[in-house]
C-alpha cells in the first residue's frame, strides 16, 4: 500500500472535534489487501473507538470488517449486518469486542440508532459502522473515519483497486496514534 501525505480538509464537524486530524492516503490492490489494511487498522483499535466506514455498494467496507475481526480476535465470521443491523463478535483474546453495525436502513440519525445502545457498548468494545456518516459522529468526538472508493484508471473502473483514506478525529487520533504505520505494505 502507498501512501499519499494529505493534509485534510477541515469541515464544521472537525472544526467542534479536539486536536487536530490526522490523515492517511493508501492504495490497495485486491481484496486480500482490503483484509490485510483491516487487520493492520486493528492493531491501532482499543476498546472506546469508533470507526465509521464510508464507500458504494461492493466497495469493500465488509471485507475491511472481516480484517478488523481478525486482527481484534473476535468470535464468529464477520458478515455483512445489513438485515440484521448490527452484531456483537465477542473476543476470543480478553480484548474488545467487534459490535459491527450497517447503517444504510436507518435513515433517522442517531435518534433512530438509539434503540441498538451503541452508547453503551462503545467503551468497551470497539464499535465499527458502516454507512454511518451523519447518523452516528454525536457518539464521540474521538473517531476513525475510512472512505473506500473505486480507483478509476485511463477512463475505466479498475476491478480490484480502492482507494482508501483513512482520517482520524480528535486528541485520539492525532500525531502518534499510529495511522502513519498503514502505509507499511505495498498494494497486491
Amino acid at each position: 500500500m502507498e501512501e499519499v501525505p494529505r493534509e485534510a480538509p477541515r469541515s464544521q464537524a472537525q472544526d467542534r472535534a479536539p486536536g487536530p486530524d490526522a490523515e492517511t492516503q493508501l492504495t490497495v490492490g485486491s481484496p486480500d489487501a482490503m483484509q490485510d489494511l483491516g487487520r493492520r487498522i486493528a492493531g491501532l483499535l482499543r476498546p472506546g473507538d469508533l470507526v465509521l466506514l464510508t464507500g458504494e455498494l461492493g466497495a469493500g467496507k465488509t471485507t475491511l470488517t472481516r480484517g478488523l475481526g481478525e486482527g481484534l480476535g473476535v468470535r464468529g465470521a464477520v458478515t455483512s449486518p445489513t438485515f440484521v443491523i448490527a452484531r456483537v463478535h465477542p473476543s476470543l483474546t480478553g480484548g474488545p469486542a467487534l459490535v459491527h453495525v450497517d447503517a444504510y436502513r436507518l435513515g433517522g440519525g442517531l435518534d433512530e440508532m438509539e434503540d441498538l445502545d451503541l452508547d453503551v457498548s462503545l467503551p468497551e468494545s470497539v464499535v465499527v459502522v458502516e454507512w454511518g456518516d451523519g447518523k452516528v459522529e454525536e457518539l464521540s468526538e474521538d473517531r476513525l473515519h475510512v472512505v473506500i472508493r473505486r480507483a478509476v484508471g485511463h477512463e475505466e473502473v479498475l476491478d480490484d483497486v480502492r482507494e482508501v483514506m483513512v482520517r482520524g478525529t480528535g486528541t485520539r487520533w492525532s500525531a502518534g496514534s499510529g495511522l502513519e504505520t498503514l502505509a507499511g505494505a505495498s498494494a497486491e
